[in-house]
């Protein structure tokens, strides 16, 4: 009787470690359909059927509207992990949802940029990149607890460096197409080892999930990391390899 006891209890965790992950890549899956749907709802509202910029592709093109809604993509993320564990699950899965959107919105400038076929190739291969450094992170047996500080310190890094690079460009019109190459690549790194990080981060939070509230919140919030891996991945491989219009 016990070790039936002991048997029904490890299944019943391994069900909800199962569940946990699941939904985390479910919810990634949804943030991804929704970005989707507002990237070429955005395009679409952008331009006339003849191909004419309307008023509000104005406003997004012209105007740099559309740094508003990165500026609100970045405060939302901050409110969001600084307030993970005092909003209720309704308010964090209203705020992943809402994400998607801007990004969506913020992606849309991309369809105007690169040719859609491109689009496409870039994003299958950066998904199998992503699926591959994902299941890297959920089978292997090494500690990749360390890589986190490193990669974050790395991509700073690449933040600033980018910065810099555009304040000399716009003052001094300087050429850095082979620095942002090399830029891209390291990005393409980071970001290949945090899918790794994240996934292995995932997996050792799903070992304790218990179907609560918490549990719930976290897994959004894992679902949210694991989407602007992707995103950034599949951004930085069509910036190298895209074929613009």
């Amino acid at each position: 009787m016990l070790m039936e006891n002991v048997g029904t209890s490890f299944g019943f965790a391994e069900s909800e470690k199962s569940m946990f992950i699941s939904k985390t890549y479910g919810w990634m899956a949804v943030a991804l359909l929704v970005s989707a749907f507002f990237a070429f709802l955005t395009k679409n509202l952008m331009f006339t059927s003849a191909g004419y910029v309307t008023s509000f592709g104005k406003f997004m093109l012209i105007n740099r509207g559309i740094f508003i809604f990165a500026i609100a993509e970045v405060a939302l993320v901050w409110i969001l992990s600084s307030m993970i564990r005092k909003i209720s699950v309704q308010t964090a899965v209203i705020g992943f949802l809402a994400y998607a959107v801007l990004n969506g919105v913020t992606l849309s400038s991309i369809l105007i940029v690169y040719r859609i076929g491109s689009i496409a190739s870039c994003f299958f291969g950066s998904a199998a990149m992503f699926g591959l450094m994902s299941l890297y992170g959920a089978k292997t047996k090494k500690d990749l607890s360390s890589w986190g500080k490193y990669l974050i310190m790395a991509l700073i890094g690449v933040i600033i460096t980018n910065l810099i690079q555009i304040l000399i460009g716009l003052f001094t019109g300087a050429d850095f197409r082979v620095l942002d190459f090399l830029l891209s690549i390291v990005t393409v790194v980071i970001f290949t080892g945090l899918t790794a990080y994240d996934t292995q981060k995932l997996v050792r939070v799903a070992e304790y999930a218990n179907g609560s509230d918490d549990y719930k919140k976290v897994s959004i919030f894992a679902a949210l990391e694991l989407y602007l891996d992707f995103i950034n991945l599949f951004l930085t491989v069509l910036r190298i390899f895209g074929r613009r219009r």
